[in-house]
């Protein structure tokens, strides 16, 4: 007899075996209810399996709650494969397949009254309703004039209810309840207008024509990914759009992926402007969305009623029928990588999911990442250029300016505006022009300190120290939101002497607003963003010319269109690039020529101002000089000669303990195991204190392996912890393709 392996619904991955009853057609994916004690409990299928030999009788599915399977046959493939690429549970995958707000049968469907006209009165009876009843004549003639002669009851005026069920009696309208969808863009500023495709340049032409050529193959034949580089401004947004259009005249469907929820609106706006006669056909997923909305959201896509989804990492995994198209833009962000279980790294189970569903798959960025580059020139994928603007601008002209020199004229440790930074912004608002700066640092201050012991302010569970937040009048801690009231003086030594040092976007506003007393300043940080909509608010704001001055955090660094921004000033260029991580230089080159592409994207020219205290780092010339080749060839060469990636997979095991001699010890354990049993082709590190050493009161420790084979590492790795009895008190972390050594 077969038997359906259920994962129960809940905090813990509970799996049991159900004997499935003939009259149910129970496959993988379904969401079947299911005795277990004495109560009945929802769960998903992983698979059917043969029902062993037991001794006893399993017991039978109550039910099967959906006639469909939820998860698709492709879906649960790409499951099975990011368990064992990434070394974790099917279980915690299909959690991530099958979100929280669809498998909560709490949630449903949202209905609402809705009074529908049936058929058209006589003359005789609009009379006497106009004279006997004129309610009820007035809500005839409303539903008359009303489209698809029907309006919710709750439109109809108070005290509507009882001339409707009179109409209702006499068999006039009937009442029905109907489906409202909780749209997540329904509250939008300005109304979308349509937006008609534009005349491509001939590098455009050539991209699009490879997409369409991968497009048109047949479902069966071999489609190579596809790596879109075109420099900031470029115009691949206008591909993209173009591209799906065509898939869906095809019948097919589109998913677009994008880094930052931040960029969702905009995104959104730009693809429903292009198909605004299918606008109800553009689908919203991110992790801002309410449960509601996820709800309907994911059940739209999933009936087909939804053509183009647009979301964040997690919606890799919407359920598109005929899927055509992946684009994931920004392809190089590292926030495509989830850093809880599990951990899979959302662009690559993009290219997998492509592969799957016999789709075409583009990744689209100014600056790829290396891994995506190197597998351009292994001709694993095929390598796509726009070196040009598609306004035929130039590019915006880079200004380097040694922040150790205006140390030296202001005497002050903390000077974050040069005098050349400050003339420019100047300039710029006279000339009704706007301005982006942009700081990677939030609050007030970085820190607080006394001058005569030292003593600095630090998180009691976190080695970090703690950041002034001028609006909240708190010291907040970065990483696990510990506050604490300022201490007026130093807490060891009592000295009334204790001062701030260092700046944040708050403190870059507060003098600006001095500086600047007439401009429109407004700040773009998460702080300031906690209301739902706020950042979409914020930004068409600034799209409608409302601000002069936007500073920002990463929210504001990439894929922003403002035509009137002519000026990006770069506060300090050195955040990121001193810290123990292999990446740090390719990720503040990314992070300078992503930024850098904010100003000059209309008529005027743009100008950029980095400002920085190591201003012959390789990260910050090449950037300055817009040469993405030079510096890949020059980092590719240093990953080759140590071994890291994209020339090995490299994987992170991390013990973290409330006791850091046990965290620290367990880890030894497991590097004296892996060394007895791991092969040459396997490099191993020393198990280290972690960069952050102590996080949200539990000490950290890390360990670095590297091999050709992720397969083959992980599966060592495991052995390993399947070995070595871990105590009670720690924790053990195996993170593949790991993208944060923190």
């Amino acid at each position: 007899m077969p038997a359906a392996r259920v994962l129960i619904d809940g905090p813990s991955e509970l799996v049991f075996d159900y004997a499935i009853p003939d009259d149910l057609p129970v496959v993988a994916g379904c969401r079947v209810r299911v005795p277990l004690r004495n109560r009945s409990s929802a769960g998903t299928v992983l698979k059917v399996v043969k029902a062993e030999d037991l001794g006893f009788a399993l017991r039978p599915l109550d039910a099967l709650t959906d006639p469909e399977p939820l998860i698709t046959e492709n879906l649960l493939k790409a499951g099975r494969w990011i368990a064992d690429y990434y070394g974790c549970s099917i279980e915690s995958v299909v959690r991530a397949l099958l979100p929280e707000a669809v498998r909560t049968e709490e949630n449903s469907a949202k209905k609402r009254k809705t009074v529908v006209l049936e058929g058209t009165p006589d003359e005789e009876t609009l009379t006497q309703l106009s004279k006997r009843a004129p309610k009820q004549s007035t809500i005839i003639a409303l539903l008359t004039h009303s489209p698809d002669h029907k309006l919710p009851l709750a439109e109809l005026g108070s005290g509507a209810a009882g001339s409707v069920k009179s109409l209702a009696s006499k068999g006039l309208v009937k009442i029905i309840d109907e489906e409202v969808r909780r749209d997540p863009e329904a509250d939008g500023i300005d109304e979308i207008l349509p937006d008609a495709p534009l005349t491509l340049n001939d590098e455009q032409e050539v991209a699009l024509d490879a997409i369409l050529k991968s497009i048109n193959k047949p479902h069966e034949s071999a489609r190579p990914p596809i790596l879109l580089h075109g420099v900031t401004g470029s115009g691949k947004t206008e591909v993209y759009l173009q591209a799906a259009a065509k898939t869906l005249e095809l019948g097919k469907t589109v998913l677009v992926l994008v880094p930052e929820i931040s960029l969702t609106p905009q995104t959104v706006r730009r693809f429903r402007a292009r198909f605004a006669h299918v606008q109800e056909q553009v689908a919203v997923l991110h992790s801002n969305l309410s449960q509601g909305e996820r709800f309907d959201e994911w059940h739209r896509i999933r009936k087909g009623k939804a053509r183009i989804v647009i979301g964040a990492r997690s919606a890799v995994f919407a359920p598109l029928p005929e899927l055509g198209l992946i684009i994931v833009d920004e392809e190089h962000e590292n926030t495509y990588k989830q850093d809880q279980v599990p951990r899979y790294h959302g662009r690559d189970v993009a290219v997998l999911r492509a592969s799957l569903e016999g789709a075409t798959i583009v990744l689209g960025s100014a600056t790829p990442s290396l891994e995506s580059f190197q597998n351009a020139l292994d001709k694993k994928y095929e390598l796509l250029r726009l070196t040009k603007r598609a306004d035929a601008h130039s590019l915006p002209l880079i200004r380097v300016v040694d922040m150790r020199n205006e140390g030296r004229k202001t005497k002050a440790n903390d000077t974050f505006l040069s005098e050349r930074l400050r003339i420019s912004i100047e300039r710029k608002l006279a000339g009704d022009e706007q301005v982006i700066l942009f700081l990677n640092r939030r609050g007030f201050a970085r820190s607080l300190q006394c001058p005569s012991c030292g003593y600095v302010c630090e998180c009691p569970h976190c080695a970090v120290a703690l950041t002034y937040h001028r609006s909240d009048d708190r010291l907040l801690c970065h990483i696990c939101g510990h506050q604490a009231i300022v201490p007026r003086k130093c807490p060891e030594c009592r000295d009334n002497g204790i001062f701030l040092q260092g700046f944040g976007t708050q403190k870059v506003e507060d003098v600006l607003k001095k500086v600047f007393p007439t401009a429109r300043i407004a700040r773009i940080d998460a702080d300031a963003m906690r209301k739902k909509n706020a950042l979409r608010d914020l930004l068409n704001a600034f799209q409608a010319r409302k601000i002069d001055i936007l500073i920002g955090t990463q929210m504001i660094a990439k894929g922003l269109h403002f035509p009137n921004v002519t000026l990006v000033g770069i506060l300090n260029a050195d955040i990121g690039l001193h810290v123990p991580d292999f990446r740090a230089g390719e990720r503040v080159f990314q992070l300078l020529t992503q930024v850098a592409g904010r100003a000059g994207r209309g008529e005027l020219e743009g100008e950029v101002i980095v400002q920085t205290f190591t201003p012959h780092s390789p990260s910050i010339q090449f950037a300055r000089h817009h040469d993405f080749d030079g510096f890949a060839e020059q980092e590719l060469e240093m990953r080759r000669n140590f071994h890291f990636p994209p020339f090995t997979r490299c994987a992170v095991l991390t013990s973290r303990s409330t006791h850091e001699r046990l965290a620290e010890f367990t880890l030894e354990t497991l590097h004296r195991r892996l060394k007895e049993d791991l092969p040459k082709t396997i490099l191993l590190g020393d198990p280290l204190p972690s960069p952050l050493v102590r996080s949200h009161g539990q000490f950290r420790f890390q360990l670095m392996l590297r091999s050709g084979s992720a397969r083959t590492l992980a599966r060592h790795v495991h052995e390993a912890l399947a070995k070595t009895p871990l105590p009670d008190d720690v924790t053990v972390v195996f993170d593949m393709d790991a993208w944060n050594f923190t």
